[in-house]
């Protein structure tokens, strides 16, 4: 499996130092969590049903009328290459690398490409991937950009069409020819990041060929319930759901997250808790002498010669930051509290002199 942040047992383990005296940067999670109530025991007891308040809670939170929730939106990424015949994709680079990796194992043609190279080319490719905003760099594509990039794409050619995937099975074909037909484009849209500025997701634009991916995870800090939305035209939707199968998301998980999209009071004071936070800690890095490239309101990016070396010596005092290779960079979530800032401008100060 592909690296990603939040290894915490494995920092455990090559560092030597206790799980408690960790302070975890490495993820874009939120460390202002929704709160969770005390769960009905039904939940546990009953199958899920789909018909319960998830749906409509998500069509609401979302501004959309078609959404299927999933299994975190990582259960759609996998699942998204099975619905296609061979095509030609473009994904952004640097960025969520399990996007690139799905697609080439379902054996497609993937091409990655800086964020301003994959719009200006957008044309030579059937299936565009982008993320907004982008992890790790932050960089975003306006929804205007997006529409007209999409209604400027020409189908691709009937020959193209009809090479079959390398591990397609004749469901997955089937699926493939529900979900799409294979001449029309799709761009694809993952904004796992993008809760605190609603106004700016790509969602409620949504048409024929546009696929967005949202999660709970970040902004609600819910990563360990593993769920997530899809926001497509109902045909794609269809066959996802024939895709992953029954029971997608536990009873507990549907009972949680239906409150947490409902909680807009919540909403609210999360927006401004982030933004803040954010801001703090672009103001920290900067004075410690890493002035971010880039980021959002759960992360900034920052591209070092010696990121690598920086990493391992924030680990030696247990604060485990995201480490990047093209180019050298981390990538530092938020701290939690006054106390974590405080502690990670001391050790900057250390490690940076």
């Amino acid at each position: 499996m592909l690296e990603h942040g939040g290894r915490l047992g494995r920092a455990v383990r090559e560092y030597g130092i206790p799980r408690e005296a960790w302070l975890d940067l490495s993820t874009g999670v939120s460390p202002h969590a929704w709160p969770v109530p005390p769960i009905p025991p039904a939940a546990w007891h009953r199958l899920p049903e789909d018909d319960d308040a998830l749906s409509e809670s998500a069509r609401a939170y979302y501004g959309v009328r078609h959404v299927l929730p999933v299994a975190g939106s990582q259960a759609a990424i996998a699942a998204l290459p099975r619905l296609r015949g061979r095509s030609r994709v473009a994904v952004v680079e640097p960025g969520y690398a399990e996007h690139a990796h799905v697609w080439r194992q379902a054996g497609h043609d993937v091409t990655a490409l800086p964020m301003d190279e994959l719009l200006a080319r957008a044309g030579e490719f059937d299936v565009v991937l982008l993320i907004r905003p982008n992890n790790p760099t932050g960089e975003s594509a306006d929804i205007a950009s997006l529409l007209a990039l999409q209604a400027g794409r020409e189908p691709v050619g009937a020959a193209t069409a009809a090479i079959p995937l390398q591990r397609a099975s004749s469901p997955q074909a089937s699926l493939a020819a529900v979900a799409a037909p294979t001449d029309r484009p799709w761009l694809v849209v993952d904004e796992a990041f993008i809760d605190v500025r609603p106004e700016q997701s790509l969602a409620p634009h949504v048409r024929e060929g546009i696929i967005v991916l949202r999660s709970v995870g970040k902004f609600f800090g819910l990563a360990g319930a593993r769920a997530g939305f899809v926001v497509a035209w109902p045909g794609l939707l269809d066959a996802l759901a024939e895709a992953l199968g029954p029971w997608t998301l536990t009873g507990p998980t549907r009972h949680v997250v239906a409150q947490a999209l409902s909680d807009r009071v919540w909403h609210a004071s999360a927006r401004a808790w982030l933004c803040e936070a954010s801001a703090r800690l672009a103001n920290l890095l900067t004075k410690r002498g890493l002035p971010p490239a880039g980021g959002c309101e759960f992360f900034h990016y920052c591209v070092h010669a010696e990121a690598r070396a920086l990493q391992h010596a924030l680990a030696g005092q247990a604060i485990l930051v995201r480490h990047f290779d093209n180019p050298q960079a981390l990538r530092f979530g938020l701290p939690g509290d006054d106390d974590a800032f405080a502690r990670l401008d001391r050790t900057l100060s250390a490690v940076l002199t």
